[in-house]
């Protein structure tokens, strides 16, 4: 990697219009050329006998620290005035700005004599405003597109949306990770012959900002030919092991994938009794066929053993934290592989700034000492987050989050949201090693209500807490065993503005009137059935529900992941599957199990196409409190546009079609399941750095198998057939429902609009239902069908 600076000097030298020298090296390049005229201009000073400097002054100073500033002056107090130290310290006080982001800042020498032939060296600062990045260019690229390469970046352009963001501020070291990004970027993709041959970063006054040069060569693409296991080591079954390796023949060469094999493979062979086993991966290159043969040998490594394993830099973090990344302790075998995934777990952790493993000799030749040296960072974070979508409307988040709690490593987290139809308090801690195994112990604490009046004519509050256990088998894939228990209240909300509740006649039904409407004089019966249908009456299924339950529930989460990126995914699969069983006590018994899949391939450059299962099921037992039903309401599945995008929240599956208000009145169902078929791709002629893609997509789906009351004891303490036996509307009294509950398999397709903004993701759906539901007449009036709703939003943001 080399960086390379062109000088433009329009301006006096103690401006930033001076080019960048040494910017990826930092600053030992220019001292020397510094030092080289320093040394010579000093010999003429010392011979004409100059002022001494009293001392040396930086003022005017606010983003860089005065110490950082003070370690780089050449001009030093009780020695000789030296003019040419005086003007390498502007460069190199220039050169401390221009690292930082500010190519813009000026520096002034300033000289003060003082009696006895004494003098002060002052510098002034005017720092600046940080100056961004003004362009990325990219050289050699034919395979790769330099918007593609950019994106990998997480140095930035400079566009309409910087005020938002800092990543377009020039940084080095920013720079210098994103070089190995785009490494590795290739190499996972086949190229492996591929280097960076530079890289320039010049500052541009005209531009006012950087600009850099990243020269690149590609070279080929290559696939996998072969793959071998050779074992060199008696006892080892190449067969047996071969099973460790994630390359297969026929796939796009990956280095990725060739790291994580040897790492499966060394600890594989350690396990089976080989501690000094090392696997080494041959490639064997065939540029007719552009194709590599791998090779794992398996061989004998050095006998050498931990002497020591010195932790250092950690003021904050417990020793015993970082320790624990590693799988090797003081007097194992020595392994290079599982040194080199304890350093990737160190950095992964974000708890530190920097993370380096480096090794000494021991006390003999055998032996060999593991120096661990990091550097904590803040780990505690205070943010405000918002959002808004069609179904919650406008939500705001309080959040106080802490990653190292007291340094043991253990996350804590408290959060307050209040919206438009939700509010709540949560509490979240999670103990990553679990009696000191490698296995997660966590709380969860929780009390929220949602106003559910929209789409189901009830109010929602929950109060409870989860205790959860997880083990990480592999890197991909988790377990973790949960037990939750919380407290609902189901309320109809009946004032002014909701009257959801006031032709409950007899309670818990009402009465359905004869004639269409006219009074029959019976008592208890509402003067007027429009009354009732105009204002939005809750259905019988949910007044039976009111009240408060208990649910005691134990389950499991199996999640398996294997994707690139996770805010932003291109390859890879995700499944979580969740199964729940309530009945340890409380009010609710049932068994429910869940499950969403997700598969991502990127099927050309920037395009990825998504395939999505999910669907669930859910079945009562026992006495779960309700009438010719098995679950109560709110144990129901709700669907709507998380299943099929096109419909309203609530608003597809089984509908109570005899309440005044059917319209509203979703009951829920048993059994869902759905499918998404999705392309995401750049908008054509909108620079990358923007973050705005597009989307079409088809959705499939249904939810269906209604299980909750059906039959109520009405005045005289009768007791109607359910679905489907209601009595005709003019017999009385009228105190059982009936559900439209089908199977059908609603669908939709549309477009979508995504941005990864400043703000946090924002995504705009327009779907246009395909087939739905369209209801039965009843009285004149069809009722029970789905409700759609077209256009979605959603987003948010974190500061």
């Amino acid at each position: 990697m080399m960086s390379t600076t062109k000088p433009r000097r329009k301006k006096p030298a103690t401006t930033a219009v001076i080019a960048i020298s040494a910017l990826m090296a930092g600053l030992t390049a220019a001292e020397g050329a510094f030092a080289q005229q320093a040394d010579s201009r000093n010999r003429r000073a010392s011979a004409s006998q100059g002022p001494i400097v009293n001392r040396v002054v930086v003022e005017g100073n606010k983003r860089v620290e005065k110490a950082l500033i003070e370690d780089q002056l050449r001009a030093r107090a009780r020695a000789p005035y030296n003019q040419a130290a005086v003007d390498a310290d502007v460069e190199r006080i220039l050169e401390i700005y221009r690292r930082s982001g500010r190519g813009l800042a000026q520096v002034t020498p300033r000289i003060v004599d003082l009696p006895n032939g004494t003098v002060d060296v002052v510098y002034t600062v005017v720092e600046g405003d940080k100056t961004g990045v003004k362009e990325i260019r990219f050289t050699g690229n034919s395979q790769i597109s330099s918007s593609r390469l950019r994106g990998i970046m997480q140095t930035t352009e400079t566009n309409l949306l910087s005020f938002l963001k800092s990543t377009d501020v020039y940084d080095p070291d920013r720079l210098a990770n994103d070089l190995e990004l785009i490494r590795r970027y290739y190499l996972k993709n086949g190229y492996a012959d591929f280097r960076i041959v530079s890289s320039d970063v010049q500052f541009d006054a005209n531009e006012g900002g950087y600009i850099i040069n990243i020269a690149v060569e590609e070279g080929e693409q290559y696939k996998v030919g072969s793959v071998s296991v050779d074992p060199r080591l008696p006892g080892v079954d190449a067969e047996a092991v071969r099973k460790d390796i994630v390359t297969s023949e026929g796939s796009v060469y990956n280095a990725e994938a060739v790291e994580k094999s040897v790492q499966a493979l060394t600890t594989n062979v350690a396990r089976q009794g080989n501690p000094f086993a090392q696997v080494r991966p041959v490639g064997t290159r065939d540029p007719s066929t552009r194709t590599v043969n791998l090779s794992y040998v398996v061989e004998e490594g050095p006998r050498i053993y931990i002497e020591r394993i010195n932790v250092r830099g950690n003021s904050r973090t417990r020793d015993y934290v970082i320790r624990r990344e590693f799988e090797l302790g003081e007097g194992d075998a020595y392994n290079q592989v599982l040194v080199d995934r304890a350093e990737r777990r160190l950095n992964n952790l974000g708890y530190f700034k920097r993370v380096r493993i480096s090794n000494e000799p021991g006390s003999s030749a055998d032996r060999v000492v593991v120096n661990v040296d990091v550097e904590d960072q803040s780990t505690g974070s205070f943010s405000i987050s918002g959002g808004y979508s069609t179904a919650d409307g406008f939500i705001g988040e309080v959040s106080v989050t802490e990653t190292n709690f007291l340094g043991r490593g253990q996350f804590v987290r408290l959060a307050g949201q209040l919206g438009q139809r939700a509010h709540g308090i949560d509490f979240s801690f999670t103990e990553p090693y679990f009696l000191g195994y490698r296995m997660s112990a966590g709380i969860d604490l929780f009390s929220k209500f949602s106003d559910q009046t929209r789409y189901s004519r009830y109010e929602n509050r929950m109060t409870g807490g989860t205790l959860r256990l997880g083990l990480p088998f592999t890197e991909e894939f988790t377990v973790t065993a949960r037990y939750s228990l919380y407290q609902q209240e189901l309320d109809i909300p009946n004032d002014t503005e909701k009257p959801y509740n006031d032709c409950a006649v007899p309670i818990p039904g009402y009465t359905r009137l004869a004639g269409g409407g006219i009074a029959t004089g019976a008592p208890g019966e509402v003067a007027s059935r429009a009354f009732c249908e105009g204002n939005g009456e809750a259905s019988l299924a949910i007044k039976e529900s009111q009240g408060e339950t208990l649910t005691s529930l134990a389950g499991l989460t199996f999640n398996y992941n294997t994707l690139d990126n996770i805010r932003e995914p291109r390859n890879g699969f995700y499944a979580e599957v969740k199964t729940d069983f309530a009945g340890l006590g409380g009010d609710s018994h049932y068994f429910r199990v869940t499950g969403d899949a997700r598969y991502y391939r990127e099927l050309f450059e920037d395009v990825v196409g998504i395939a999505r299962i999910q669907g669930g099921h859910i079945m009562g037992f026992g006495d779960n409190g309700v009438n010719g039903g098995d679950l109560r309401i709110v144990d129901h599945f709700f669907m709507g546009p998380s299943l099929v995008r096109g419909f309203a929240p609530n608003g597809l599956g089984p509908r109570d079609i005899s309440s005044y208000d059917s319209s509203a009145n979703a009951v829920g169902g048993t059994t869902y399941f759905g499918g998404t078929l999705e392309v995401q791709f750049p908008i054509f002629g909108l620079p990358r750095e923007l973050g705005l893609k597009g989307a079409v997509f088809a959705d499939a789906g249904t939810l269906y198998g209604y299980e909750g009351p059906t039959v109520f004891n009405g005045g005289g303490g009768s007791i109607l057939d359910p679905i489907g036996g209601c009595a005709p509307s003019g017999d009385r009294p009228q105190n059982c429902i009936e559900v439209l509950d089908s199977d059908k398999l609603r669908s939709s397709v549309g477009a979508s609009l995504l941005w990864s903004s400043p703000l946090g993701p924002i995504r705009f759906d327009y779907a246009i239902a395909l087939s739905k539901e369209e209801g039965v007449w009843r009285d004149g009036v069809r009722v029970g069908a789905d409700r759609t709703q077209a256009f979605r939003f959603s987003g948010g943001t974190r500061f």
